[in-house]
């Protein structure tokens, strides 16, 4: 039986699947308990698509794409999966090593804030350099030379003079852009974008993501986009997936669940951006706050934020299901909410 989260009807056999995740949970031991982070999270993604994955914080969106780079620390943390795929590698039975060797040749990720990720006693070209280094075994004066090219190529202005600046004399979009062109060294299959345009002013989070997605076309490999900004993810990515604690609620092409949203979170998430054709301009928040991850309540996650719930949603919780050919929904009354 085909995966309800899958929506292109691929297998794990295909040539083109960079991205295979069955069934993935995550959990981490607390001093109050275990809390379930992720809970049964599948997903595909095909050599070149872009991916988002939606929802507010704390939604296990990032946990998710961690688990998938291997950067779930055990203890406290705990990952279980049918399989985790990049290509024809299942990283549940690939060794350390071949683990490590596969981050930044086949899969990179950005994290949302270049200032701590960046190391603040080296310069930007030591850091882009450093890939090249441990990978390719450059010698300095090489890694150098290709850190140059690759701030060229992430159109940071005069590379060759600000190669050897510190991340401090950097804005926050130019930051992001040394974290790009870490990421990008290699020419990876698979690159996962946590947050990238969190704190920067909306002009330069469109070049940012303009460059991803250039990026994307040029190397012809995939990207996952983390975001809560369901626009700036409707502009560029062709799949989505919904997250609401820990579990997948929507999924389907990016065309459908920006337009005919499915599921009363994804339609609170929508109504909660500002609409700036309307006089109104107050914004209408999604009601209600997250689930505790250790206290979830009966039935559906989010029935004690939904306006349409009944005794079902408390009672029951419910599965992905397909609505359309490209669209799946993990609503018990997901057709009586379209037509509302």
């Amino acid at each position: 039986m085909a995966d309800m989260t899958a929506v292109a009807s691929r297998t794990s056999t295909q040539p083109d699947l960079i991205l295979d995740v069955s069934d993935l949970h995550v959990e981490f031991a607390t001093p109050q308990g275990t809390l379930h982070a992720v809970n049964g999270v599948s997903l595909t993604l095909g050599r070149g698509e872009t991916l988002a994955i939606l929802g507010e914080s704390g939604c296990g969106k990032s946990v998710t794409m961690l688990a998938v780079m291997g950067l779930v620390r055990s203890p406290p943390g705990r990952v279980q999966a049918r399989h985790i795929r990049i290509g024809q590698t299942d990283l549940l039975s690939a060794s350390p090593a071949s683990i490590r060797a596969l981050r930044g040749q086949r899969v990179a990720m950005i994290f949302q804030d270049p200032f701590t990720s960046l190391d603040p006693t080296k310069t930007v070209g030591q850091q882009i350099g450093e890939v090249f280094r441990v990978h390719r075994g450059a010698t300095h004066r090489e890694a150098r030379r290709q850190a140059i090219r690759l701030m060229d190529r992430v159109r940071i202005p005069s590379a060759g003079r600000r190669v050897d600046d510190y991340p401090h004399q950097f804005s926050g979009g130019m930051c992001q852009r040394v974290m790009i062109a870490s990421a990008i060294a290699l020419d990876p299959d698979l690159l996962i974008a946590d947050e990238p345009t969190t704190a920067l002013d909306v002009t330069v989070q469109a070049q940012i993501m303009e460059l991803l997605d250039g990026l994307r076309c040029e190397i012809g490999m995939s990207v996952v986009i983390i975001t809560h900004d369901v626009r700036l993810a409707a502009e560029f990515a062709e799949r989505a997936i919904v997250m609401y604690a820990g579990r997948v609620v929507e999924s389907g092409s990016m065309r459908a669940t920006y337009a005919r949203p499915r599921h009363p979170y994804t339609i609170g998430l929508l109504r909660s951006l500002p609409d700036i054709e309307s006089s109104d301009t107050r914004l209408k928040p999604v009601p209600g706050t997250p689930p505790v991850m250790m206290r979830l309540p009966a039935g559906c996650p989010f029935s004690p934020r939904c306006d349409w719930k009944r005794d079902r949603c408390t009672q029951e919780t419910p599965s992905l299901r397909p609505l359309d050919i490209d669209h799946v929904v993990a609503c018990h009354f997901a057709e009586e909410i379209i037509d509302a």
